[in-house]
């Protein structure tokens, strides 16, 4: 936080062990762990609300419990606080359930912890995982508002939090349907009236393929015989060796295409200089590329020319084909295409593999349909994902100016 004298008058220094108890969860060992009882919270329970959990059947003292309302922090590995919002449950240690003392809103130590994680982790030594002791915490000085200007404050965070929880909730909904209608789109196709065709409704206008059911208008190709299939190119060398790296031109690695998760790739870790372009091979914009080795048949689409390196295949439909279609169909095939990879501690597949991988083939007409409504989706992904970035720029922005006083909050909001 910034020095005192840069705070309003009315706001008081004190320390963060003055405005609350921290009462650290109970040390379960694994065998402690049921599958009736209470629910254990830890810190992957804290983060991510699809993580299960495991149970606690015997009685704690009531430190050790927490309900909806309580605020948590996790002081260890993942630096987190949030007020717990999933019902009775026993808190696991490296979790403190924070207890405002008098003068202190739970709402707004929720923010100004939140706020403060990164220089109390700062204050931490000789540890490469990131921690707060509580030799940290209780004594880090702090500069707060009277009680009832942190609950107006908190008020105004709280509902930032609201819009944001409620955009990641339409992101997460959206992908959701998005993975759905793929899976159909990939399976069933759209009619001429731009409809899903229905399998039960009409099993005659579906075949059995060597891929399983599609519809009787759509083709099954090997890969091969509908696009150019080419490994990149460049023999290993040491990282970041001055003789091939460091230019002007993009070189992705397989970790490049895994972070875009099939979409378009435009950044890369790598650039290789005109000596490292003399070695290696260059893939026009609109390639698709193929990861072969170590997470292999991730794909990603090249939204400007770009190398690769020989882990990495560029997949190039000939004209009649949309790169897009091509590029969700191996993706659906990422599956298959592990399966046929040697079980080794490297795994990686050759372009024997990959030239032959039967795809499903619909018209031109039917594929671009088809990629249409996939991309109509990804657009509203898209635009909500534009609105998060908004609204986290706005909260970071809100925390700084109302916790350091820059910005009061009227009484009368």
């Amino acid at each position: 936080m910034s020095e005192v004298s840069a705070y309003p008058s009315d706001w008081r220094a004190t320390t963060l062990g003055a405005l609350a108890d921290y009462v650290n969860g109970y040390p379960f060992k694994p065998r402690d762990w049921t599958t009736v009882g209470l629910p254990i919270v830890r810190i992957a329970q804290m983060t991510d609300v699809t993580v299960a959990f495991d149970y606690f059947a015997d009685p704690l003292p009531p430190d050790y419990r927490i309900d909806s309302g309580d605020l948590l922090f996790s002081w260890s590995a993942t630096l987190t606080a949030l007020i717990w919002q999933r019902g009775p449950a026993y808190l696991n240690q490296h979790i403190y359930k924070v207890i405002p003392k008098n003068g202190s809103n739970l709402g707004f130590l929720h923010h100004l912890l939140n706020q403060l994680i990164d220089p109390l982790a700062n204050q931490s030594h000789g540890t490469t995982m990131k921690h707060i002791t509580r030799g940290d915490l209780l004594p880090y000085p702090v500069t707060v508002p009277p009680l009832a200007e942190q609950s107006r404050i908190a008020a105004v965070l709280d509902t930032v939090d609201e819009a944001i929880a409620k955009t990641e909730a339409v992101i997460a909904k959206l992908k959701q349907v998005r993975a759905g209608l793929l899976h159909d789109l990939l399976t069933r196709g759209l009619d001429e009236n731009g409809q899903l065709r229905d399998p039960i409704a009409h099993p005659e206008q579906f075949q059995d393929s060597p891929i399983g059911r599609i519809p009787k208008a759509w083709d099954v190709l090997p890969l091969g015989s509908i696009a150019t299939v080419d490994r990149g190119k460049f023999a290993h060398r040491p990282r970041n060796d001055p003789a091939f790296y460091g230019g002007g031109f993009p070189f992705i690695q397989t970790g490049d295409i895994a972070l875009v998760a099939g979409e378009i790739i435009t950044e890369a870790s790598q650039t290789l200089n005109s000596r490292g372009v003399s070695v290696s091979r260059e893939f026009s914009e609109g390639t698709i590329a193929v990861t072969i080795a170590a997470n292999i048949g991730d794909t990603a689409i090249l939204g400007r020319p770009m190398f690769f390196p020989d882990s990495i295949v560029g997949v190039v439909p000939i004209p009649m084909h949309i790169n897009r279609w091509i590029e969700l169909t191996l993706r659906d095939a990422k599956k298959r295409l592990n399966a046929l990879a040697p079980q080794s501690a490297q795994k990686n597949i050759n372009l024997e593999f990959l030239r032959p991988l039967f795809v499903p083939v619909p018209s031109s007409s039917e594929q671009k349909l088809c990629v249409q409504v996939y991309e109509n989706i990804t657009a509203s992904i898209s635009t909500e994902h534009h609105v998060l970035v908004k609204l986290s720029f706005l909260k970071s922005a809100l925390m700084t100016d109302l916790l350091t006083g820059r910005v009061r909050v009227p009484a009368s909001l």
